[in-house]
């Protein structure tokens, strides 16, 4: 495999006003690359919404977050964002988060954190974004809309939009030492 040029840009600060050089940056890496499938966090559906265009000959995969995430049966990702990028062609993935669900509810209730979470908490010592973009990934083989036998783009973001971007070779949850972090292409610096 040749070597590609792109170099890693680390943003002054997280946050969603990085989305679109984020974006930039992936699609540039995938059409270099060669890389099929990328993978976007989006709750509302604008930030998928945003990356389609730049990835609409792609394997294009939505992650949203879980429906009762904010609150009880309350889906974030609304009716008329879901159309459209199901018309772009993008794939949504609504599910349980790889580093959540049973866990956080056993914290909720009982007062104390179990394995995922920790994993979680230790993604974020690189940032939100790279914790995102790494559990989706997880999410994304799990539910078979990515292969674990190839590289990935996965983007995620700290709160709204997307600040980070990853080139990751995915896994499965119950394989999540296998996950592998090929290059970060873009993240925030942390403060």
């Amino acid at each position: 495999m040749k070597h590609l040029q792109i170099t890693s840009c680390i943003f002054g600060k997280p946050g969603k006003e990085n989305t679109q050089k984020t974006i930039e940056i992936a699609a540039q890496k995938a059409e270099e690359g060669n890389i099929e499938t990328i993978l976007i966090a989006s709750c509302s559906g604008r930030t998928g919404l945003i990356a389609a265009p730049y990835f609409k000959d792609r394997n294009l995969v939505v992650v949203t977050h879980s429906t009762g995430f904010l609150k009880p049966d309350h889906q974030q990702l609304n009716k008329e964002n879901k159309a459209k990028l199901e018309n772009s062609g993008a794939k949504i993935l609504t599910c349980q988060h790889a580093l959540g669900g049973v866990g956080r509810a056993v914290r909720k209730k009982l007062g104390t954190y179990q394995l995922e979470e920790i994993i979680a908490y230790t993604l974020r010592l690189f940032g939100e974004g790279t914790k995102v973009a790494v559990e989706i990934a997880l999410m994304a083989a799990d539910a078979g809309l990515v292969s674990t036998s190839q590289e990935c783009i996965s983007i995620g973001g700290t709160s709204e939009g997307a600040d980070t971007a990853l080139l990751l070779k995915p896994s499965h949850a119950q394989n999540f030492f296998d996950l592998k972090i090929m290059e970060i292409l873009a993240k925030p610096r942390l403060v």
